[in-house]
């Protein structure tokens, strides 16, 4: 297990939900995705909540038929770095793509975010398989899989090394003897490589961290190796025990393979639930979510995961179309686990699109029962910890922080109090150490 001796909580900060139906949720504002007052609102009851960090995702192309949430929305550092100034612990995570920057604009970004908040950034790293986002970046298509993949390992790599470009002693900053800093603690990067040719050196100073926190959401093949490889925790989404516990020993073990500390990479499902107090109350929740969805909604949304696929060429109450390939170039992993969950259960097209659309967790239930679940998984060893995302706008993550975590607290599985400062300590992730210094500058850490 990490150093850290309690579960890991992330909150996904999902504007108006992330249902198409949630925006009508009378729990926050309609205008959610772009209400600078609703995100400070919820990062500071995380953070009076003590829960580790926020974090905003991202997408490069819309139409008109995407998630509401999706239409009109903050660019994830740009609202991290306003959340840094009103927060003095909690982590403050984005997405950025490796398919549509550069390296060196990607580290000085989030170096900039790591030193305004004091140590506390993390970079979810995704490599965008949308056509849409190829044509909004003057690219006739997207890169495909595994190319997206080799690209996405380079191009971590060389922000890595960006972030080293100082030592941590570097800037002296001394007026007396006119020595801002020393030189000779100062290293270009040099980078030849197939997709990326860097020099550098960075022009910002480390992290108080030493580096950014690096997060990675792929669960296919070669998002579990650039995962192993590269990254300090991982998100991830299951249905069951058994497919986490699965994964969870899948990513430690290529870890291991790559010569790294399994101890050293969080596993991080996300989870979903609709919390009520009584199963009545859930039930009625879920069913509003669900009924406020029509088909037409429902097969433009399990379209996106398969590169805006039309599904409406094919009968609704038939059993969900043989597509080949479709999808396998796009979201892969979810795309495939779709397939072969509608292949083994016999499921209609109209049965997958309103279950894409509006799935029902297993975690969803009352307090006690979330609380439970999340119990039986850290115990079972399926997870370090959990990011919790509601359907619900608002109403998930207030009951969540209310009513399901202080049974977690109670059970002496969830903190009662932040560890340290850097998103790395609180994660329970050693400091990053510079690869140019040879003795260690941050002991203890």
């Amino acid at each position: 297990m990490l150093t850290k001796k309690h579960l890991i909580i992330g909150a996904m900060l999902h504007g108006a939900g992330g249902n198409m139906a949630s925006w009508k949720h009378p729990s926050g504002p309609a205008d959610a995705s772009v209400n600078i007052s609703h995100y400070r609102e919820l990062v500071e009851k995380a953070e009076e909540a003590k829960i580790d960090f926020v974090f905003v995702a991202d997408g490069l192309a819309i139409n008109k038929d995407v998630l509401p949430h999706f239409l009109n929305r903050f660019e994830p550092l740009t609202i991290l770095s306003a959340l840094a100034s009103v927060t003095s612990h909690i982590g403050l995570v984005g997405t950025l793509s490796t398919s549509y920057t550069q390296p060196f604009t990607v580290a000085r970004q989030f170096g900039s975010l790591d030193l305004i908040s004091g140590g506390r950034a993390g970079w979810n790293v995704v490599t965008s398989p949308s056509t849409g986002a190829a044509h909004n970046h003057s690219q006739a298509s997207f890169p495909n899989h595994a190319l997206r993949y080799e690209i996405a390992e380079e191009h971590v790599e060389v922000v890595k090394g960006l972030w080293d470009s100082y030592e941590d002693d570097a800037f002296l900053y001394d007026r007396e003897n006119d020595t801002y800093f020393d030189p000779n603690k100062m290293h270009a990067i040099h980078h030849q490589g197939k997709h990326f040719q860097v020099e550098g050196p960075l022009n910002i100073q480390r992290s108080p961290q030493g580096q950014t926190v690096v997060f990675q959401a792929g669960s296919s093949d070669a998002g579990r190796d650039l995962a192993a490889k590269t990254a300090d925790a991982v998100f991830t989404g299951h249905k069951d025990l058994e497919a986490a516990l699965a994964f969870y020993q899948d990513v430690k073990n290529r870890a291991k393979e790559h010569g790294r500390n399994p101890d050293d990479i969080a596993i991080l499902p996300g989870i979903g639930p609709i919390i009520g107090e009584t199963e009545e109350e859930v039930e009625g929740k879920y069913a509003a979510l669900r009924n406020g969805v029509s088909i037409h909604t429902a097969l433009n949304y399990l379209g996106r995961y398969f590169d805006h696929y039309d599904f409406s060429v094919h009968a609704l109450d038939e059993a969900f179309p043989d597509i080949g390939e479709v999808g396998s170039e796009a979201f892969k992993s979810t795309t495939d686990l779709i397939k072969a969950d509608a292949k083994k259960h016999g499921k209609t097209l109209r049965q997958v699109a309103l279950e894409a659309t509006t799935p029902r967790s297993e975690f969803s239930g009352t307090p006690e029962h979330v609380a439970n679940e999340i119990e039986r998984w850290f115990h079972a060893g399926a997870l370090d910890g959990i990011i919790f995302g509601s359907p619900l706008l608002n109403d998930g993550l207030h009951l969540f922080i209310e009513k399901v975590l202080p049974i977690l607290q109670e059970k002496g599985i969830a903190q009662t109090d932040y560890a340290g400062s850097t998103l790395r300590e609180n994660l329970g992730l050693p400091f990053k150490q510079n690869r140019h210094t040879k003795t260690i500058s941050k002991a203890g850490v």
